[in-house]
């Protein structure tokens, strides 16, 4: 089974998601920037992955280096990063469904209680993997 890290850069923190060919999300970390090649080394551990997918917004020269350095041999594709937060708050949603009085609020003002980043990564990954599906129907 083909897996896929995807990679939401930032300047302090840095979403990871491990995702699976069909997009099905299968673990997820917030990383701290500074710390990327620890942090890279640590979350695909033992992991065989088919490609890198990060956004090509804040950062991702520095943290492509770091994907090079500890990834040498992993392909690594860059996807435009615009509106991956509001599609990453929405999957946020998704994944985790408001609870007691929270479902009676429209999930528009609701605002998630943790961050976001690793929620991005998963859409890099999804945008590349819906390019790919369509380019071969192409």
């Amino acid at each position: 089974m083909n897996k896929y890290l995807g990679i939401d850069p930032g300047r302090s923190k840095t979403g990871l998601a491990l995702l699976d060919a069909a997009g099905k999300i299968l673990a997820l970390h917030i990383a701290l920037t500074e710390n990327m090649e620890a942090e890279l080394r640590s979350f695909t551990s033992g992991v065989a992955l088919a490609g890198v997918i990060m956004g090509n917004g804040t950062n991702h020269k520095v943290i492509g280096a770091a994907v090079r350095s500890v990834l040498p041999k992993t392909p690594l594709e860059l996807v435009g990063e615009a509106h991956s937060t509001e599609e990453a708050r929405s999957l946020y949603w998704q994944e985790n469904p408001p609870q007691g009085w929270r479902r009676l609020v429209p999930l528009e003002m609701l605002v998630p209680p943790e961050p976001l980043d690793a929620y991005a990564a998963v859409v890099q990954v999804r945008r590349w993997l819906a390019l790919q599906k369509t380019n071969k129907n192409v």
